[in-house]
């Protein structure tokens, strides 16, 4: 089963950190997803989290910045199966602080207004169970 290391960033306006990806993306192409992907051979879920999100965002983190917030297993629709490893970090950024590595934009977006966008399953999934978690309530205080 892939391994997958995905991050949720949260500035401190309580928005939440996405990515909108491209018509090259292997899987949810033009849909709006989370930051990160897949672990490599050898590696751990929580140094990928780390190289995934500096090399999609320019993002670099100290190590225990992350946290753990979900370890679950994700089936699409089409029965693509996954093992995620969810992190989420408060953080002192903006969108101008974001150097875009893969995908179309990659932007911190209102929790009001991720409902309206056209999620990957696995964004749809985790990423409203996220933002109505205690995690997000402490990260956001």
């Amino acid at each position: 089963m892939p391994r997958l290391a995905v991050i949720l960033l949260v500035d401190r306006r309580g928005h939440v950190l996405l990515q909108e990806r491209d018509e090259f993306a292997p899987r949810a192409a033009n849909q709006w997803g989370m930051v990160g992907g897949h672990v490599e051979d050898g590696e751990d879920f929580e140094p990928a989290a780390y190289r995934e999100l500096e090399e999609e965002t320019g993002i670099v983190l100290s190590p225990g910045e992350l946290e753990l917030w979900r370890d679950a297993e994700f089936a699409y629709s089409d029965g693509h199966e996954g093992r995620y490893h969810v992190y989420v970090a408060p953080v002192d950024l903006c969108d101008e602080d974001i150097v875009v590595g893969e995908g179309r934009q990659i932007v911190f977006v209102a929790p009001a207004d991720v409902a309206a966008l056209d999620k990957s399953e696995s964004c749809a999934h985790f990423v409203p169970a996220f933002l109505a978690s205690d995690a997000y309530e402490r990260l956001c205080s």
